[in-house]
This record gives C-alpha cells, sequence and structure tokens, in this order.
C-alpha cells in the first residue's frame, strides 16, 4: 500500500470514528412531546381545579383546557440519532436544555422552582380575573389546584376559569359557549397575556383531547401554525380582556381575531 492510500486510510477511520463519536455523545438538548391537558372549570384528581369563596359561582358548560408539554429530563442522554428522529417528527420537538429547565441542577430543584412559578402564576391570574369582573380580592378568595403541573404558561386559562365561574360571558351564559376551548399563555395581575413554549405541541394535545379553539399568545402566532393540526382553530391574544372578548365575539358571530390579522 502506498504511503498516500495508507494516509487516506488513517483520515477515513478518523473521521468515522469521530461521526461514532458524534452519534454516541449525549448533547445539551432536551426531547419534548404533547403532555396534559386539564379542564379547569372541572375536577382534577377527585378536586375541583378552581373553588371559590365569598361569591355566587355559575354552573358552567363546555370545557377550557390548559395545555402542557413533558420533556425528557435534565439529567437524560440525548443523543444525535435522538435529535435526527425529533426534527423529522411532528410530535417532538428538540429544544435546548437550558430552554426547558432554565433554573435548578438536579430534578428537585427544577421541581420546586416550576411549583413556585405555579404558585406565582395562580396568585396573579386571580388578581387579573377579578380586576376583570370588577371583584375585590378582600372578599372573594380563590383557591387553585391542580397536581402535576408546573410553570406559569396555565395563567391564562386560569384567570377565564375563574371569569366564567363568576361571570361568564357577562350575559348569563358561558365564555366557551359549550365548545371545548384550549390555550397557553403567561398572565400578569393586570391582564397582560405573556409568551410560552413549546405551542406546536400543546395545539397537538390540545386537538387529541378535543378541543377545536386554541387561545395563543399573539407573539407566538407563527410556531403556533408550523404544525397546526387539522381543524383546529387559533385565536391570538395578547390580554385576558382581548381574550374575553374574542371568546364572545366567537359564541354571537362577530369579528375573531386570527393569526393571518
Amino acid at each position: 500500500m502506498s504511503s498516500r492510500a495508507r494516509a487516506l486510510a488513517v483520515c477515513t477511520a478518523l473521521v468515522l470514528a469521530l461521526l461514532v463519536a458524534a452519534a454516541f455523545a449525549p448533547l445539551p438538548y432536551s426531547i419534548a412531546y404533547p403532555g396534559m391537558t386539564a379542564n379547569v372549570l372541572g375536577d382534577d384528581k377527585g378536586k375541583p381545579v378552581i373553588t371559590i369563596t365569598g361569591a355566587a359561582t355559575r354552573k358552567t358548560s363546555g370545557q377550557l383546557r390548559m395545555t402542557s408539554i413533558v420533556a425528557t429530563g435534565p439529567d437524560a442522554s440525548v443523543h444525535l440519532p435522538d435529535m435526527i428522529k425529533g426534527w423529522f417528527r411532528t410530535d417532538e420537538a428538540v429544544m435546548p436544555r437550558e430552554a426547558v429547565y432554565p433554573v435548578g441542577n438536579n430534578t428537585e430543584e427544577i421541581a420546586e422552582h416550576n411549583a413556585q412559578q405555579m404558585r406565582e402564576s395562580q396568585d396573579t391570574a386571580t388578581s387579573a380575573a377579578l380586576g376583570a369582573v370588577g371583584k375585590s380580592a378582600k372578599d372573594i378568595k380563590v383557591k387553585l389546584s391542580l397536581a402535576d403541573v408546573g410553570g406559569p404558561s396555565a395563567g391564562l386559562m386560569f384567570a377565564l376559569g375563574i371569569v366564567d365561574k363568576l361571570n361568564g360571558n357577562g350575559a348569563g351564559k358561558d365564555l366557551t359557549g359549550g365548545r371545548t376551548i384550549a390555550g397557553t399563555g403567561t398572565i400578569t395581575a393586570g391582564g397582560a397575556v405573556g409568551a410560552v413554549g413549546g405551542v406546536p405541541l400543546k395545539t397537538q394535545a390540545a386537538h387529541r383531547d378535543g378541543a377545536s379553539v386554541f387561545l395563543v399568545p399573539r407573539k407566538e402566532c407563527t410556531d403556533a401554525q408550523a404544525e397546526l393540526p387539522k381543524g383546529m382553530r387559533l385565536i391570538p391574544v395578547t390580554t385576558l380582556d382581548g381574550a374575553l372578548q374574542a371568546l364572545k365575539a366567537l359564541q354571537t358571530g362577530g369579528k375573531v381575531p386570527s393569526c393571518g390579522s
């Protein structure tokens, strides 16, 4: 074998070794999937998701479903073949690990962080909802109970659920119009709706669980449209009041916002 042939063989072997190493080396990514959804107007694990004391509540129909994603754990090893598979599947997403787990170095720290975010989200959702219906937190107490869910992204749906139980659409009817409506979005005490992650996976979870309408933070319209399930209607929102007006218009045949306008 000539020296050139030997050099080529050695280089080829090194490249193959590097490719094999790359294929099996753990990478700083997580694989996410559509998660659970829950009807905030109903029960979760035998307990009402929303319990209100100090004010009369309405009997509601339809569903308002919060949505979620699940992802490989912070200690899980994700390799190149996993990422390639995730890139080509619509029911998986490859996400930087720090985007999924921005705080904490282990499962316990992350769980506590997510639980704290959920508690804060519940407080701001309550404040936003009571403000929307002209009620005072001094007189009305709201307890929110949703097991095994963390983070702030259910804030909008919590707020809508509280409004529906207290005031409906303001004209004696339900906000849902009897539909199954899903959505996602953070919320501030003043009612501003913020962006979240994993929206394409959340629309799939919503479709799987029977929703035909999805409320999405307007800034995430493009993401939501990327893998939108057939028959799912997107309604972009930026505020709680805007979401309430959109749901009322959906019932009355009025103009409903869309991601294209």
